[in-house]
Order: structure tokens, then C-alpha cells, then sequence
């Protein structure tokens, strides 16, 4: 479809995109405003030395905050300690503490009760709100758009700019509109809904665009399961993913810490629900897809887009024309020693983790809990569960999972990205295949030589239970 002309309606993006634009000259990057900069311990010391440098401060330490998340351990000792057992790792926490103590900016260290992974901490807080533009040195910050938010990852560089300026050189992306209609199966979730995205486009399917996710299947979705939908954006080529803000929204919103109080959170409200596209408004790209018809799914091979529903068998290279594809997936089945041809299911598993800033909140907690009660997990197995703040921690032991997850053999632990990117020992071992509730399958993202299967809480909790890549819908009753 054609992009939106003056005589239209406007999309949510070009909303959000119109009110933030300081600067724009013809075929050229528009200078774009950042309401909200959450930095991190990775990306970070390489920006503040420019800074120091170039001798200049931080533009606006009020709209930057840091947590410590990446680097952080999640196994405590039996005497209680928390050891970060990887130098770089403790001296990339160290050089956060120091550097926003020098920065004046506001930082959820380890001990913090706010503190966890930053795309856990920063909805949770109510940093993140409507209509704002949020950036972060972290790939996953499409995160943030389950709000309204047009919130995308940025470099080391750009990170040095926005601590600089609060400002950013970026080209207008286009707009893309996946419309997903239907209500989902008992046992499938969100996680499910975008990886039968990803399998369908592609990672590189909305390469250049800003998907904004509408339908009856979303507007059913809470705003974790919404979080989930948006996380994994990036991993269709996105660069961002947005849903428009609704009641849903604005009541997991008030009463946090940061968002507005009294007669500021009515004006905040208003103007929030001026923010959804207009009738009319014109897409430069349209997808529909029945979300009644999805079933779980996990991913078979070496990116997010290499995806089966879980009754479906792994691809045959042999049938595929293009020989380019056709290599891809005999490299990816190379990897993880799986047979063409041949169903998931009934595959041995050694690790589980369930986590991640994609599925570590409340909800997927809960779900996991359903599978894991009265159940246990088969000797030689490991299922890690990593909660992604200390609020989230604190909620869950109240509730009682925290037990439900060790009777059945699972490790509880602390929060963190652990083994999504393989910290502080947080990984598999060479050969060995893990369900994992993060968002990359990449070859040795959770540790050399580790195979990845992508998958929901339920979905990794049944493998747990079992041992092997099972139906979650099998016990859930």
C-alpha cells in the first residue's frame, strides 16, 4: 500500500514521530527528541568516555536511568553471597557505579529493590508511558512499544550522542500493520503469536519498518503477554513494534512510581487516548493473520525465524528450490544434529531456562508454575527460572512459586539476564539442547556449541517436567 498523504488519518507512529522531530532538512536524518534513555553496563562505558573526552555532561540525567542487568549473577552461595564469578563482568558493574555517580544519573544497582532487567524495570517503574520516544544500547528496547511507545535499541555511539544531547539522527522508517484477529487456544500465548509471525515473514520481513500490532488477538493479549509480542519485533528486522495504548494500559500503569499522580495523570490519560491510529490512516505494509488457528511453537534451527508449530516436523533442505534457503537450513540442521523431516517432539532435552526480558515477568511465571505443580524434573536435567526484577522475585515468592518451582527440582534464582547471553556461568555446555524462553536461537547465544529452542513458559516448562519437547497442552488438562 501506498504511505500515508495529509488528506488520511494518522498512524500511531507518525504521531508519536511529528511531535518529537527537532530538526529535519531535506534527504537527510530528522534530529529526533528522546523523552527516556535506560542505559546498562554493557553498552555504556564506551559512551561515557567519549563524554569525558570531549569534557561534556550528561544533557538531561533526569531522563536517563540505569540498572544493572546484563552482568549480573543470578546463583546465590548457601551463605547468602551473590559472586560475580567473570571479571570483565564485575568490572563492567563497577564502571556503572562509578560512572553515574560522576554523571549524576539515577542507577538500580544490585541490592536495589528496583533493580532487574531494564525492559522489566522500566514498564514496571512507569518510566514507560504513552506517546514517548525511549532509546537503550540494547537490541530488545521494542520492548517499550507494547505501551505506545516508540522505543527502539541504538548503538555505543548513539548512546554517547543521546547522553549528550537527548537528541538522535534517525531516518523516518515506514509503517507496517500486522493485524492478528482471533482468539487463541487454551496453552498458546503470546510468545506463540510472534514466533508464528517471525516464521512467517522472516527475520529480515519488516527490515526498514515499525510493525504496529492491532486485532482482536492483541487487544485481548494483557500488557505482559503484549511486552512479549513487542520484545521480539527485532527479530523480524523491525525497528520498532507498537501497539496502541487502551484501558488495559493506562490501568497496569496507574498507581506505579513514576507515572503521573492526580490531576497530571487525568491530563496524561487524555492525551494518551488521542494516540491510536485514525480511521483511515494508510500503512505502507498490511499483514493479516488468524491467531485462532496457532498452536504452541518452538524453533527448530539457528535463528528466530526458523519456527514449526510443535505438532509439525523439522523442514527438508531437499524440498526446497532456492538454493541459497536450501543451504541456510542444511547449515542450521548441521548445528543442531536434528533429522529432516522429522517432529520435535519426543526430543531430549538437558537445559531449560525460562527468563529473559522477553517472558520473566509475572505471568509467565504463573503459566510455568501450572505445568511445573506436583510435577518433577527427571534427574541429569536442569530447569533455571529467573524472575526479571526483584519486584517481579518478591511477587512470585508471595505468591508461592518460588516453591512450586523448587519441589519440582527447579533452580530459583536471582534476577538478571543470566543465561540469555550466557553470563556469569549461566550457559550450556558444547551439544547440549535447552528450551529457552528468551528471544535468540543463535549459535552459541546461551553458551558454544549450545542448540536453542525458542519457545513460551508453558511450552519450556513441559520440557522441564519431561525431559524432552513436549505439548504443554498435554498437561495442562
Amino acid at each position: 500500500m501506498g504511505t500515508s498523504h495529509e488528506s488520511a488519518g494518522k498512524t500511531l507512529f507518525e504521531k508519536i514521530w511529528e511531535s518529537h522531530v527537532v530538526a529535519r532538512e531535506p534527504e537527510r536524518p530528522a534530529v529526533l527528541y528522546v523523552d527516556l534513555h535506560l542505559i546498562h553496563e554493557v553498552t555504556s562505558p564506551q559512551a561515557f568516555a567519549g563524554l569525558e573526552k570531549r569534557g561534556l555532561k550528561v544533557r538531561r540525567p533526569d531522563r536517563t536511568v540505569a540498572t544493572m542487568d546484563h552482568s549480573t549473577p543470578t546463583l546465590r552461595r548457601a551463605d547468602g553471597s551473590l559472586p560475580i564469578v567473570d571479571e570483565q563482568s564485575a568490572a563492567q558493574l563497577e564502571k556503572l557505579r562509578a560512572n553515574c555517580e560522576a554523571f549524576g544519573i539515577e542507577l538500580f544497582a544490585l541490592g536495589d529493590p528496583r533493580n532487574g532487567i531494564v525492559h522489566v524495570v522500566g514498564p514496571e517503574q512507569g518510566l514507560t508511558q504513552p506517546g514517548m520516544t525511549i532509546v537503550c544500547g540494547d537490541s530488545h528496547t521494542s520492548t517499550h512499544g507494547a505501551f505506545g511507545a516508540l522505543a527502539f535499541g541504538i548503538g555505543t555511539s548513539q548512546v554517547e550522542h543521546v547522553l549528550a544531547s537527548q537528541c538522535l539522527l534517525q531516518r523516518r522508517p515506514k509503517t507496517f500493520r500486522v493485524t492478528l484477529d482471533g482468539q487463541l487456544a487454551a496453552g498458546v500465548t503470546a510468545k506463540d503469536l510472534v514466533l508464528a509471525l517471525i516464521a512467517r515473514i522472516g527475520t529480515g520481513g519488516a527490515t526498514g519498518h515499525v510493525l504496529e500490532y492491532a486485532g482482536s488477538a492483541i487487544r485481548d493479549l494483557d500488557m505482559e503477554g503484549r511486552m512479549t509480542v513487542c520484545n521480539m519485533s527485532i527479530e523480524a528486522g523491525a525497528k520498532a513494534g507498537l501497539i496502541a495504548p487502551d484501558e488495559k494500559t493506562f490501568a497496569w500503569l496507574e498507581g506505579r512510581p513514576r507515572a503521573p499522580k492526580g490531576e497530571a495523570w487525568a491530563a496524561a490519560v487524555e492525551r494518551w487516548r488521542q494516540l491510536p491510529s485514525d480511521e483511515g490512516a494508510v500503512f505502507d505494509r498490511e499483514l493479516a493473520i488468524d491467531a485462532s488457528a496457532l498452536e504452541p511453537r518452538l524453533t527448530w534451527g539457528t535463528n528466530p525465524g526458523m519456527g514449526v508449530g510443535i505438532g509439525e516436523a523439522v523442514p527438508d533442505p531437499s524440498s526446497v528450490g532456492d538454493a541459497q534457503e536450501k543451504a541456510a537450513l542444511e547449515k542450521a540442521l548441521r548445528y543442531m544434529e536434528l533429522a529432516p523431516g522429522k517432529p520435535l517432539l519426543g526430543q531430549k532435552i538437558d537445559v531449560v531456562f525460562i527468563g529473559s526480558c522477553t517472558n520473566s515477568r509475572m505471568s509467565d511465571l504463573r503459566d510455568a508454575a501450572r505445568i511445573f505443580e506436583g510435577r518433577k524434573v527427571p534427574a541429569g536435567m536442569r530447569a533455571l527460572v529467573v524472575p526479571g526484577s526483584h519486584e517481579v522475585k518478591k511477587q512470585a515468592e508471595a505468591e508461592g512459586l518460588d516453591r512450586i518451582f523448587r519441589e519440582a527440582g527447579a533452580e530459583w534464582r536471582e534476577p538478571g539476564c543470566s543465561m540469555c547471553i550466557a553470563m556469569n556461568g549461566d550457559q550450556l555446555s558444547p551439544g547440549q539442547y535447552a528450551v529457552s524462553t528468551s528471544n535468540r536461537n543463535f549459535e552459541g547465544r546461551q553458551g558454544k556449541g549450545g542448540r536453542t529452542f525458542l519457545a513460551s513458559p508453558p511450552t519450556a516448562a513441559a520440557a522441564a517436567v519431561t525431559g524432552r519437547i513436549t505439548d504443554p497442552r498435554t498437561l495442562l488438562g
